[in-house]
This record gives C-alpha cells, sequence and structure tokens, in this order.
C-alpha cells in the first residue's frame, strides 16, 4: 500500500513538473547592440505543452510606456517596412536611435497548465559622437579658478572627451606630466570639463576638445585662444582719478553756475521778459504824414 502511494506521489509530482514546464519562453541574446542604419535580431523561442494555438505578443517598453510592436498574428502599420518576422523572432531593418529600448516577447497558452511566459532583449542602438560644443574663455585671471566645458548629446554609449593645449594631449592630471608640473589642472573625461585651480600664466595658449565613443571617429571643436593674465591695478587707479575729476569738474560748473544765480527764479523772469519784448508798431497818421511828404 505504501508503494502505490509513493508511486502515485511521483506521478502527481512529474505531471507538476512538466505543467512548470510548459510555456518556455527563452532568448539566446538578451543584449542586443547594431549600430545606426543597420539591421538588429530581437531573438525568442518557445515551448508549449498542448495548446495547439499560442498567441504570440512583441512589446516595446520605453520610460514605462508600453506599445506594441506584433500584435494578433501581425506587425503593427508603422514596423511594416522596415520588420520582418522570423519565427517567433523579429528583425528590425534600418534601425535609429530612437530604436534603442526593451522589447518583450511574450507567450501565452490558454490550455496549458502555465498559461503565461515572457523574455526580455534589450537593444541599444549605436551612435557616434556629434561635434562638442565648447566654451573656452578668451582671457582669465591668474590666480582665479577657471572651468571650460566640452559637451556633445548624440553619441551613444556616453562619449569620453579629452583636451587639446596647441595640439598636445593634456593628461588627466597636470602632475601625471612632467612638461606640466608648473601648472594645475584636471581632466574629467565622462564630464568633458576642464579646471585651472588656479590659472597660470603658463597657461595662455588655444584649447579644444574632442569626443568620442566605440562607434565612430572623434569629432573635435574648433580650437580657440585663452589669454591668462595679470590684474593691471594701475589702469584701475588711473580709470579712476579720471573719473573722479570728471566728476568733480561737473560739480564746480554746477555751484559757478548757481552762484552766478543762473538757477535763479528772477533770472528765469528776465530772460522771459527780455525774449518776449517788441518795438511798439507805427502810429497810422505817422504812416501817412510820411506817404505825404514822399509825394
Amino acid at each position: 500500500m505504501a508503494t502505490g502511494q509513493v508511486a502515485f506521489l511521483g506521478f502527481l509530482l512529474g505531471c507538476y513538473c512538466d505543467g512548470a514546464l510548459a510555456v518556455e519562453v527563452k532568448t539566446n541574446f538578451p543584449s542586443v547592440e547594431a549600430k545606426e542604419h543597420e539591421d538588429a535580431l530581437l531573438h525568442c523561442n518557445y515551448t508549449v505543452e498542448v495548446d495547439p494555438n499560442p498567441r504570440l505578443e512583441w512589446k516595446k517598453i520605453l520610460k514605462n510606456e508600453v506599445s506594441f510592436v506584433y500584435y494578433e498574428g501581425q506587425l503593427l502599420e508603422r514596423y511594416f517596412s522596415r520588420a520582418k518576422m522570423d519565427g517567433a523572432s523579429i528583425r528590425l531593418r534600418n534601425v535609429t536611435r530612437k530604436d534603442t529600448a526593451e522589447y518583450r516577447c511574450e507567450v501565452s497558452a490558454g490550455m496549458d497548465s502555465k498559461v503565461l511566459g515572457e523574455t526580455t532583449v534589450k537593444l541599444t542602438v549605436l551612435v557616434p559622437p556629434a561635434v562638442p560644443m565648447c566654451e573656452i574663455p578668451s582671457s582669465v585671471l591668474t590666480g582665479t579658478v577657471v572651468e571650460l566645458t566640452c559637451k556633445e548629446n548624440e553619441g551613444t554609449p556616453l562619449s569620453e572627451y579629452h583636451w587639446y593645449k596647441d595640439g598636445i594631449l593634456l593628461p588627466h592630471k597636470a602632475s601625471n606630466d612632467p612638461r606640466f608640473k608648473n601648472v594645475s589642472f584636471t581632466v574629467n573625461k565622462q564630464t568633458g570639463t576642464l579646471q585651472f585651480n588656479p590659472a597660470y600664466s603658463e597657461d595662455t595658449g588655444k584649447y579644444s576638445c574632442s569626443a568620442e565613443n566605440k562607434v565612430g571617429k572623434s569629432q573635435q571643436c574648433t580650437a580657440k585662444y585663452m589669454q591668462v593674465g595679470y590684474l593691471h591695478v594701475g589702469g584701475i587707479v588711473i580709470s579712476v582719478v579720471v573719473v573722479a575729476m570728471v566728476i568733480a569738474v561737473c560739480g564746480l560748473g554746477v555751484c559757478y553756475a548757481q552762484r552766478r544765480g543762473y538757477f535763479s527764479k528772477d533770472h528765469s523772469m528776465h530772460r522771459k521778459s527780455t525774449s518776449e519784448y517788441k518795438a511798439a508798431p507805427e502810429n497810422e497818421n505817422d504812416f501817412q504824414h510820411k506817404k505825404s511828404f514822399v509825394v
């Protein structure tokens, strides 16, 4: 009796195990990389227990937004011209950076003991870097902290940045190269910044930055000249003195005008009465007398 119970339990366990593997979905390539404008294969295969008509779906997941790629036995319209089904897999043609996302292959078999199975493929479309935007000041003061920036936003994977002075590649830190022992700077290859802390007159030169990743050739911004100079205290003092003299002269002029009464009310009335004075018109009789005298 005990032997029969053990055999029966073994049979149930076997059925359970078979059922647990009923719908099994796998991919041989969970992470796929493809250069922009090339093809990419999103691989998926599956097995079912007994359901003769399992349902296959592909979904695109990007920033928590889910959209269908393959649904109810056909590709969605936006994929008609550049996608093809290969069994349960999808081959995307002429991929672009907008195709970078996670894609989920789902298989449901309602007649099986395990109804749903799924697997995910992460697609990364590789894009070469663009020409970086560089911010390089034309002049700075010695002894100050100065930061040069370099950035581009198109490359995938993220670009790595390199700075050049007069065409010479700068090391990560000035202390790493004896040629730059008299200066102090740091290059951040990930963020693209070049920081002088502080800047010295020896840092004067022509600077440029390049961006590169593993996809395409590096791109470089136009080199710009940066002058590192001292603060001209003498020139500032002279400028202040000149401005002070101009203000003083203007003040003296105003005081003189006030003493002469140019701003007084009586002076203004006098000017007004003078400007309004007109010669009295001649008497009509005088005019007739002059006319008769001439005759």
